[in-house]
């Protein structure tokens, strides 16, 4: 759901007792070091050091943002399995938390490899201390955990235009809106089918499925044991809190599906469904008909990808594309991406014109450049250039994410940007290596 930075502009809220003394936590004190610098301005920023910090962020992000987001600043903090104490940033005036930000770190299967991500998440700076360049403070520490631990890419699900600023990019699916009436569903043709909430006995079953069903998908969110854990036991009460619904056939589980229960609009928003034959998706879509009806929601919203079954199912009916949003992305290190997506490159070779490339293929992104060395088709090398240097192919490096993670074609970036520059044999060798993709990210908190 679009929460940890969407809401960037604090919002006054009445808090209720956030004091409760449950740090039950995931974070060790103990053998750590905090960060900490004092800034010339007085200020000092630190990560978190200690529990009574936890409570203090926990009070901030909630008189920012509203109950929702400060029990998911706990539940982040003291139970997700990601969780480390240095990842969370604050700055302070005096013992007064003023901003903060959250590293959330994830997994992402790119085809045959995996990209580790850096979320810019829970953006937050108290009104009295906007526009004064907080921010950018916060976002240079955060610039140096991404390439000191090895990140690939930093999604934000961020406001319009704002993280533009820090070399972000609109560069994924975020937020689809496809809609379908209560009217336009049919009665279930398969009336066998039980349902029931899913409990941590189901991890193993639930990853199964989500494993089959992301293999559509170019790109997706690799989910582990712990984060299925986290999602069933510790999201709910937070701003992300969704039910996780199994499908059972004769006592045996053959899909879910994910309900939220906080999202855009008034419609009942489903936010994942495993694989699911025609019968199955039927059934699925007249229980959440009935669920719908139940919690007195006016339609169904999916915020699901396009080659769901059960959106397929719905489109059928009728559903409608109401249109969506955007992650916006960061490329930590242009070189340790494209080194990463290496065999990626190769494999797209394999059978196109370019299947024994041997050349030195120069990007050029206008403040520096990255070089990939290719010999018979095999990718030898990837080196940065800390210059500029003349090539066939010229790229803004904020148009690198999109391309790389196919959700931009080089012919539509050359449409929209007179400085995505590529030419001559180019063209073609830069569309087998970066075509389009298909990508949806489901959650982990």
């Amino acid at each position: 759901m679009l929460k940890l930075a969407f809401l960037a502009r604090s919002v006054l809220f009445s808090i209720p007792d956030l004091h409760h003394k449950d740090l039950t936590t995931v974070l060790n004190f103990q053998n750590f070091t905090p960060y900490r610098r004092e800034l010339d301005n007085g200020f000092v920023l630190t990560s978190i050091a200690n529990p009574e910090d936890i409570e203090r962020l926990v009070e901030f992000n909630g008189t920012s943002f509203g109950p929702g987001e400060a029990s998911m600043t706990r539940a982040l903090i003291t139970h997700h399995p990601s969780s480390r104490p240095d990842y969370w940033l604050i700055l302070k005036d005096q013992d007064r938390i003023i901003a903060s930000v959250v590293l959330i770190p994830w997994e992402w299967r790119y085809e045959e490899t995996v990209l580790k991500c850096g979320e810019m998440g829970i953006v937050s700076t108290a009104a009295a201390y906007r526009n004064r360049g907080l921010m950018r403070v916060l976002d240079a520490r955060f610039k140096e955990l991404l390439h000191k631990d090895g990140f690939h890419l930093s999604p934000i699900q961020g406001i319009p235009y704002f993280y533009r600023q820090f070399d972000y990019e609109y560069a994924l699916p975020l937020e689809a809106q496809w809609r379908i009436e209560l009217w336009q569903i049919p009665a279930p043709a398969d009336t066998a089918i039980m349902f029931r909430k899913a409990t941590v006995e189901d991890i193993p079953m639930l990853q199964q499925l989500h494993a089959v069903a992301s293999q559509r998908q170019n790109i997706s969110t690799i989910r582990s044991a712990e984060i299925w854990r986290y999602l069933l036991e510790h999201s709910p009460g937070t701003g992300t809190e969704a039910d996780t619904w199994l499908l059972e056939r004769n006592q045996q589980i053959i899909a879910y599906c994910r309900i939220h229960k906080e999202g855009f609009g008034e419609g009942l928003i489903v936010s994942e469904a495993s694989r699911l034959d025609h019968q199955t998706a039927d059934s699925l879509l007249a229980w959440l008909k009935s669920v719908a009806i139940e919690r007195g929601k006016p339609y169904i919203r999916f915020n699901l990808p396009v080659m769901s079954d059960l959106l397929t199912l719905a489109r059928a009916y009728g559903a409608v594309d109401g249109g969506g949003y955007q992650w916006q992305i960061h490329v930590v290190d242009p070189a340790r991406l494209l080194r990463q997506i290496g065999p990626v490159l190769e494999r797209r070779l394999v059978g196109s014109p370019f299947a024994t490339l041997t050349q030195s293929v120069v990007i050029n992104l206008y403040r520096n450049a990255v070089a990939l060395s290719f010999e018979q088709g095999q990718l030898r090398s990837v080196e940065a250039l800390n210059r500029p240097t003349d090539s066939p192919i010229n790229l803004p490096p904020n148009l690198l994410a999109p391309l790389v993670l196919g959700f931009r074609s080089r012919s539509e970036l050359a449409e929209g940007y007179p400085d995505a520059r590529i030419y001559g044999s180019a063209c073609a060798l830069i569309d087998t290596l970066f075509p389009p993709m298909q990508a949806f990210l489901d959650t982990i908190y």
